[in-house]
């Protein structure tokens, strides 16, 4: 009968902490759903975007976060032993510190959307929205890094066993830094140049590039390399340590504004003059240029040819692209149409003994 009355309430206290952990997982889901509508009403006059970037990216974590915490309060409560008690904590501790690091990181997502959102870069001249958002972009990044470190290091030292390796962990990073870099010297090196990209900004996101023979725009920017999306859709990987140490072209370094070219070659009886009316007859029907320039000139004289320069404005690379293809076209068909002779041609003398005539053969 003792033996019943024990095995009962040992199931009782079972069921009694059981209970007792249910209603704080209740109450802090209801706490976060109402924390949530709180939101919502603040924002739904003030700031609208805040309140839907909150709710797509701290909806999953706090939902973890919040009835962890009130779990942690209701742990003296529950009718355990000292050691069970004692495990829960350590078990409820972790968690907790992995929600709270899982907030953290998700925050660095909404503090990215508001600068997205105030600074856009979906207009013409978005150059500094573009640095802005790429040394946010690199921060954010670092930041996660450490976010993450810092609660690994934290998990390590609530465990008597590894508590030495997180106190390690937190207070040599200076010699394990060493340590890596030695081990890990180019991955160091093209965070470094990451920095350095970051501040003085050789490229930004979305920069019109020409790298290795190659022409595309900077999509991604990451803590080791950068992304190019050509032309053609291909992306071109190239570590950030590259953009250090060679050369390359930036056509939107200061502005998106470029000057297109287009050369023709011609016979020497081409007439200039009616060819630099027809430019600007070209120009003045298109959108695609930026009536800035207009320029046609004899650049060069060659063997056989001369060398002649179409320059024209146009807003941005893309649209300069086009502008080219467009000038080059309507010229050489005015050159074909009008003065087909002065389409380069090869002449040749035949010089020598000079034939009878026809009647003397006969």
């Amino acid at each position: 009968m003792e033996y019943l009355v024990k095995l009962y309430e040992r199931f009782d206290n079972v069921f009694t902490g059981l209970a007792i952990v249910a209603a704080a997982l209740i109450l802090g889901i209801i706490a976060k759903k109402l924390l949530f509508k709180g939101l919502n009403l603040y924002n739904r006059r003030e700031n609208p975007f805040l309140f839907k970037s909150l709710t797509q990216h701290l909806s999953g974590p706090l939902t973890l976060f919040i009835p962890l915490l009130f779990v942690s309060i209701a742990l003296p409560l529950l009718p355990y032993s000292e050691s069970l008690l004692l495990g829960l904590r350590r078990l409820t501790e972790t968690l907790d510190i992995i929600a709270f690091a899982w907030v953290l990181v998700k925050l660095t997502d909404v503090g990215r959307d508001l600068v997205r959102h105030k600074y856009a870069v979906d207009k013409a001249d978005n150059i500094r929205e573009r640095r802005l958002i790429t040394q946010l972009q690199f921060l954010r990044k670092l930041t996660v890094v450490i976010i993450i470190f810092i609660a690994v290091s934290l998990i390590l030292l609530s465990f008597d066993p590894v508590r030495k390796l997180g106190t390690g962990l937190l207070t040599s990073a200076g010699v394990a830094g060493v340590v890596v870099g030695f081990a890990a010297q180019t991955s160091l090196a093209n965070l470094l140049a990451g920095l350095q990209i970051a501040f003085t900004q050789p490229i930004r996101l979305d920069d019109v590039l020409v790298v290795e023979n190659e022409f595309g725009r900077v999509e991604e920017i990451t803590l080791t390399y950068v992304v190019l999306k050509l032309w053609d859709n291909r992306r071109l990987i190239l570590p950030l340590n590259y953009f250090i140490q060679n050369p390359f072209q930036n056509w939107t370094r200061t502005g998106s504004d470029l000057l297109a070219t287009v050369y023709l070659y011609t016979d020497y009886t081409v007439p200039i003059e009616p060819l630099r009316k027809e430019l600007d007859r070209i120009l003045s029907k298109t959108d695609l240029w930026d009536k800035r320039v207009s320029v046609l000139q004899v650049t060069d004289s060659k063997e056989r040819t001369l060398e002649l320069r179409a320059l024209m404005s146009a807003h941005n690379s893309g649209i300069a692209w086009d502008l080219r293809c467009h000038v080059r076209e309507k010229l050489v068909s005015f050159i074909q149409l009008n003065y087909p002779e002065a389409l380069p041609k090869t002449r040749s003398e035949f010089a020598g003994q000079k034939l009878p005539p026809l009647a003397e053969l006969s």
